[in-house]
């Protein structure tokens, strides 16, 4: 599996950081200028020390990288965390970034598209956005921990969350509410 992951300048960087780490397959990280600031400030963390969790890093002013051309087979992209605006320019079809050409080749490709928002509350225009990424394939998945976990610390909540976008993408993690009645 080919994952490319996104970190825009919303907050929650945290459930980004956690997606690279226990996310298999190849993955490549993508972090705005502004997610690049909300990483530091939220976590202490640069970018490059995140190197150890995917098979490269590309800036997102880097329109020749190669995931920039649908002919460069990727599986899935996941935004996480993901800003309104970014949100809005990939609904509307703006690609003036890494992260938003990258998913305009996976809506018109029909690839994976996962859209982790983190800001709330929801104008009736970002909710438009977000139905009509919806309508085109993407899956919009606000930032909301399960709490039926019975989580013990913000970990515990932030790995609920992930457990979510990893099973959206296929990777089953057997976490889910009453899982252990199926087995």
């Amino acid at each position: 599996m080919r994952t490319i992951v996104g970190f825009t300048g919303a907050s929650g960087v945290a459930y980004g950081v956690d997606f690279l780490r226990r996310c298999p397959g190849d993955k490549y990280l993508i972090a705005s200028k502004w997610g690049k600031r909300v990483l530091q400030e939220e976590l202490g963390l640069k970018a490059e020390e995140l190197r150890p969790w995917v098979n490269d890093i590309y800036s997102d002013s880097d329109l020749g990288a190669p995931f920039s051309s649908g002919s460069n087979h990727f599986d899935t992209l996941v935004i996480v965390p993901c800003s309104i605006s970014t949100l809005a320019k990939i609904a509307n079809g703006i690609a003036d970034t890494l992260i938003t050409r990258i998913a305009q080749v996976a809506l018109k490709e029909r690839r994976r598209l996962v859209i982790a928002l983190r800001e709330t509350p929801l104008s009736s225009i970002a909710l438009e956005n977000a139905l009509k990424l919806s309508r085109e394939g993407a899956v919009i998945m606000p930032i909301s921990p399960p709490h039926y976990l019975n989580a013990e610390s913000i970990n515990d909540l932030i790995e609920g969350y992930v457990d979510k976008i990893l099973n959206v993408i296929g990777v089953s993690t057997g976490n889910g509410w009453r899982h252990e009645e199926l087995e």
